[in-house]
């Protein structure tokens, strides 16, 4: 029987599915405007960054918020190329030690757990994530982050009340998420390091 939650997921998956295409489609479209010998431009360059980014960002999504079966697995470099594809340009940079195939279900909690870090260093600063002997490690660096206690009470008790927004809506995932992954979220907040281990 499908849950809510498992609907939520496949609706996450859909909406990336439907959009990925067209915005592929802008991407050849931009290859062949170069190809047909039209002079470089400013306002090329610029749509062809905002669907370079667009892309990534939703191959990011469609595994944090998209549905994954108990036997899909995620190559390590995919997940690789996709962080150093959302760098370019952003505040943030990511450093994915993780190798090898990797279980779906973990790289979406790995990449909620992301999110949550990314929602406390607007800033900027740097992203650790590894994997060891079956334990991930999320370690967030930065000068100046900006901690809501409230929000990351959710990663380790779903039922704390919180209000929660839009842009914060990673945070109310996490615990499902690790439950389906066999997996137990801990934190180590400070000043200017976030760490997480599961």
């Amino acid at each position: 029987m499908t849950t809510p939650r498992d609907l939520t997921s496949l609706l996450g998956s859909r909406i990336c599915h439907d959009l990925i295409s067209p915005i592929g489609a802008i991407g050849n479209g931009i290859e062949l405007l170069g190809l047909s010998g039209i002079k470089a431009a400013p306002e090329i360059a610029l749509i062809s960054e905002s669907v370079e980014n667009a892309n990534a960002r939703i191959r990011f999504f469609r595994i944090a918020f998209g549905a994954a079966g108990p036997t899909e697995m995620v190559a390590g470099s995919d997940c690789h190329a996709l962080l150093r594809d959302l760098s370019r340009g952003n505040r943030l940079s990511y450093n994915w030690i993780a190798k090898g195939d990797l279980p779906r279900r973990e790289v979406k909690l790995a990449y909620l757990l992301l999110q949550c870090l990314e929602t406390a260093m607007p800033f900027g600063g740097q992203i650790d994530i590894s994997r060891e002997g079956g334990r991930w490690s999320l370690t967030g660096t930065a000068e100046r982050t900006r901690i809501d206690y409230g929000l990351w009470a959710l990663l380790v008790d779903p039922r704390a009340e919180v209000e929660l927004t839009a842009a914060s809506v990673h945070f109310a995932l996490v615990a499902d998420a690790a439950t389906r992954a066999g997996c137990r979220v801990a934190t180590e907040l400070k000043e200017k390091e976030i760490r997480i281990t599961l």
